[in-house]
């Protein structure tokens, strides 16, 4: 983002499952950033 802030979808190689980082300028943007990953994941 313009901020600097960024979200990253991964694979995990060793468990069925996807992992979500984030890191954001605050704790409110973080939250929202991983609500909307695991929206992106759950395909809602």
């Amino acid at each position: 983002m313009a901020d600097g802030s960024w979200l990253l979808i991964r694979a995990s190689c060793t468990e069925p499952l996807l992992r979500i980082y984030t890191e954001a300028t605050s704790a409110e943007l973080r939250e929202a950033m991983l609500v909307s990953g695991e929206r992106l994941v759950r395909g809602n």
